[in-house]
């Protein structure tokens, strides 16, 4: 028995002679919140169709529950759900019907679409026509319709894409409360790095159909060293000062000093030390890379 609920094995997939994914060997644990990463165009989209058996793998790449999918398709697809580009959504039938309309296909009771709508937080609107629904609502209510069958695993294709802050909140706090209580494994993909840091418990991060890396939030957290962003006057001086009092500086860009951050603590040190040593701090804040400046020390550290 396998220890993931997803394994891919030296992956490859092309269309005609473009390679999509190239040699991707993903480890998907049980119960994970499995964040998949990359700009638009990365392979992921695919990657998540190969999953799904909408693409056809090549034998032997790509285990679901332990299980080689193309041998075992039918058995391991009941155990899936997904959400891939836009949900399939009837708008002239209301939230409920929507689900009525699933669970009768799939031979579910119906009284499984009220449990879903509550689940995603929208018995409030489960008599309004979707059509109305706001985007988050739709995702929401594609999301209950990945969870009809109760799947194990569920694979969202860049869920929070086009919402609102407040609808990705929303999105954000299902997936959550989908793994940690309802023992789900999800894999979900997105371009934005803060957005799957927010949720992930594992990260891989691919370019150009590459696993550039993989592993734990952790481990991806130790790979984007935070910095330290000061904004202060004279920073000739303020940056003289700070070595000669033992810091290290990273960079210096305009009225912006940059050293590696260590914790809340020695921030406030640092301020005050200027303060009272006659420089002006306007600005004081932690800084996280972003996805393409981590991508660069990845690519570059390859």
């Amino acid at each position: 028995m396998s220890n993931f609920a997803i394994e891919t094995v030296g992956l490859n997939y092309n269309f005609g002679n473009q390679t999509v994914v190239k040699n991707l060997s993903l480890q998907v644990p049980y119960g994970s919140i499995y964040g998949f990463l990359g700009p638009n165009g990365a392979g992921k989209t695919t990657t998540i169709k190969i999953l799904l058996n909408l693409l056809q793998s090549p034998a032997d790449q790509v285990f679901v529950f332990g299980k080689e999918i193309n041998r075992n398709r039918i058995a391991t697809l009941k155990r899936v759900g997904a959400l891939v580009e836009q949900p399939a959504i009837y708008g002239h039938l209301s939230g409920r019907e929507n689900l009525i309309n699933r669970c009768i296909l799939l031979g579910i009771k119906k009284s499984k679409a009220d449990e879903m709508l509550a689940l995603v937080g929208l018995t409030e609107a489960a008599n309004k026509k979707s059509s109305k629904y706001s985007l988050g609502m739709k995702q929401r209510l594609g999301i209950a319709l990945a969870l009809v069958s109760d799947p194990e695993l569920l694979l969202l294709d860049e869920p929070t894409n086009g919402l609102d802050p407040n609808g990705i909140i929303e999105v954000r706090n299902l997936m959550i409360e989908l793994a940690t209580k309802h023992n789900k494994t999800i894999l979900v993909s997105s371009h934005l790095l803060a957005e799957i840091e927010r949720t992930a418990t594992h990260v891989g991060i691919i370019n150009k159909g590459q696993l550039l890396f993989q592993g734990t939030i952790d481990e991806l957290h130790q790979l984007s060293k935070p910095m330290l962003e000061i904004d202060v006057n004279n920073v000739e001086q303020a940056s003289a000062f700070l070595l000669q009092s033992g810091y290290e500086i990273a960079e210096q860009i305009n009225t912006k000093i940059i050293i590696p951050f260590k914790n809340a603590k020695e921030s406030g040190q640092i301020n005050t030390l200027l303060v009272q040593n006659g420089f002006t701090v306007s600005s004081l804040h932690q800084k996280r890379k972003d996805l393409e400046n981590l991508f660069l020390d990845i690519t570059k550290n390859n």
